[in-house]
């Protein structure tokens, strides 16, 4: 039967092939070129915006797409409240996710049903359709990327966690890619390839310039370095996607065999990426990709307030000013000027007669600037040695001189470093009066944040002075060189503390409600601290005994703090009666979403694979 039609077939092929004849019986002329197939053009992909209400801010901890592109989720703003919101692209606003409250690092599950996320030290889940959030399991702290499997496991990474899995069903996580001992590195935002048998993941050593995204068969627990770059994702059209300083990049690649096959090129140059690795953007299965421009640094002023709350500003142009620390005959400041994405951090001094901000670093990251009590070198901490944090702040001490008529010298060389714990020397938080100590904090494996002090003279063989099962750090050395300021959260939230130097036997708490950021005045007879939005005193004797006064408020306002942390991020003038603050020029948040659906066509145009 099947012959039969087939010779059917091949007959009407042949009689419609046959040419025509004329009268005559000659052939009648014909075309013979087959009819052409109309080839229909690719549809450009659709570009639009999706706005937020007025009220609403955006929290730039991660987006989430669901596979079939219909609901983005994103981490809002409203009125105070930080929770997950979810939008239905087919509706014009969007709804909180109830139970959510401080999530981070939003994800979905392959059915899109449930929405996995991070909070300080949880990782949960919650469905869609409705229902309490489910505690999976606990963390230790922070949150660097989850992905779900079709397996229904999740894998996720945390500081000093390496890549873990855990049933998406609450269960104890197991490790998958331990990080090695000793490097400095971390692993970070962990995607997990459709096959199950491997997982793409970021390579972080310390800064974003030196990110490295790796693959690890899961079947033999070898990973290798597959390029440079952040937060890879697979997508189907056979390509990681994957970040780096405020672009989008795409790289051909075989999930069966685990290569690369082609070269990497850029796809959007305005995206957002922050200093930890975090690129907030998302795609789904559907073609559809959503992101987030970057935005420029914070922008800040420096102002004068006396001890009446009166301001008044400097002549310095607005910039990403934080840490500022006056000179000692307060002519002078140095601050650093914060990194845009993808930059670095340097130090500038400022020369308050003249008017002239004069950059003084140009190699590494650097911060946390403290002028020596002679004021001919500026001691800061710097990345260019060492490994940096999760929230890149410096690890190796340096000078220079405060003219930049020589080169920098490094100070410390601490090998002081744990792939469990954070970096060790934070940066200079004092001098003494005589020159010739520095006083910083380390971060230990066990012992969390310590007070150190290294001699500037010498070996500079640094010496461990205080060390609890709690945090020390800001260490503010007395005017006197007699006592020595700290904060430590001992009593369960940070306070103000005071020891006697060099010997640590006893203490006074300084603070009563609260206090970061101590500061002395240069008599030594007060001490500052701020606790909110509010600058205290105390008065403090030291003869025939130490004795601290009762906390007083000197002023109020809202001036910059130095991103949330502790750190000093203010300076009082050698005559105690004007402080140097920080204030943050008005900006507006950012409010939109960037969306762009049938996108895939596009992006196998402009990286094309094998099978293209």
């Amino acid at each position: 039967m099947q012959r039969s039609i087939l010779f059917v077939a091949t007959l009407v092929c042949s009689v419609s092939l046959a040419p025509a004849q004329r009268p005559d019986g000659s052939a009648t002329p014909r075309t013979t070129s087959a009819p052409q197939t109309e080839v229909q053009p690719t549809p450009p992909p659709k570009r639009f915006v999706i706005g937020l209400p007025p009220e609403d801010k955006i929290n730039n901890n991660g987006l989430a797409l669901s596979p079939d592109g219909k609901t983005l989720v994103y981490i809002g703003n409203r009125g105070g409240v930080l929770q997950l919101f979810r939008r239905s692209m087919d509706q014009p606003e969007a709804v909180p996710i109830p139970g959510t409250e401080g999530a981070q690092v939003p994800f979905f599950s392959p059915d899109g049903q449930w929405v996995g996320f991070f909070t300080e030290d949880k990782l949960k889940k919650v469905a869609l359709a409705g229902g309490p959030a489910v505690t999976l399991c606990e963390i230790s702290r922070g949150r660097w990327g989850a992905s779900w499997g079709l397996d229904d496991t999740i894998t996720f990474s945390f500081p000093g966690s390496g890549v873990l899995r855990v049933p998406a069903v609450v269960g104890a996580p197991q490790p998958l890619i331990k990080v090695a001992a000793g490097q400095g590195e971390s692993h970070r935002w962990p995607d997990i390839l459709p096959s199950g048998k491997a997982v793409l993941f970021t390579v972080f050593p310390g800064t974003l310039e030196e990110a490295r995204i790796a693959v690890a068969d899961l079947e033999t627990g070898q990973h290798r370095i597959l390029l440079k770059g952040t937060q890879p994702r697979y997508v189907r059209t056979g390509h990681i996607v994957f970040a780096r300083p405020g672009s989008l990049w795409a790289v051909p690649f075989d999930a069966d065999r685990l290569e690369l096959t082609g070269a990497p090129a850029p796809l959007l140059e305005d995206i957002q990426v922050n200093g930890g690795g975090l690129a907030n953007y998302a795609t789904a299965d559907d073609g559809s990709l959503v992101y987030l421009t970057k935005t420029p640094a914070r922008q800040v002023t420096l102002v004068w307030v006396d001890r009446k709350g009166m301001a008044e500003p400097l002549e310095a142009p607005p910039r990403a000013y934080t840490q500022p620390q006056l000179s000692p005959d307060g002519r002078q400041l140095t601050v650093t000027i914060q990194r845009e994405q993808g930059a670095k951090d340097h130090i500038w001094v400022y020369d308050l007669p003249r008017g002239a901000l004069t950059r003084l670093t140009f190699e590494g990251s650097n911060h946390a600037s403290f002028w020596t009590p002679d004021a001919r070198r500026i001691a800061f901490g710097s990345t260019r040695e060492g490994r940096t944090n999760l929230f890149w702040k410096p690890v190796q001490l340096f000078w220079k001189p405060a003219d930049a008529a020589g080169a920098e010298e490094q100070i410390t060389k601490s090998e002081r470093f744990s792939a469990q714990s954070e970096p060790t020397d934070l940066g200079v938080a004092s001098i003494s009066a005589d020159g010739k100590l520095a006083f910083y904090r380390e971060n230990h494996p066990t012992n969390r944040q310590d007070i150190w002090v290294v001699p500037l003279e010498g070996e500079r063989k640094p010496s461990l002075f205080l060390q609890t099962p709690f945090d020390e750090l800001v260490p503010r050395i007395s005017p006197d060189g007699r006592w020595l300021a700290y904060l430590s959260n001992e009593s369960g939230r940070y306070e103000v503390y005071v020891r006697p130097f060099p010997s640590s036997s006893g203490k006074w708490q300084i603070s009563t409600e609260g206090g970061v950021e101590p500061l002395w005045a240069r008599n030594g007879r007060e001490l500052f601290y701020r606790t909110g939005d509010k600058v205290m005193a105390v008065e403090i004797t030291t003869q025939p005994s130490f004795q601290a006064g009762t906390p007083r408020l000197v002023f109020e306002g809202s001036y910059v703090r130095h991103g949330g942390t502790p750190e000093v991020n203010f300076d009082v003038t050698p005559d105690g009666q004007r402080f140097l603050m920080l204030k943050a020029v008005e900006q507006q948040p950012q409010s939109e979403i960037r969306v762009v659906q049938d996108w895939f066509e596009e992006l196998k145009q402009r990286v094309p694979t094998n099978s293209d």
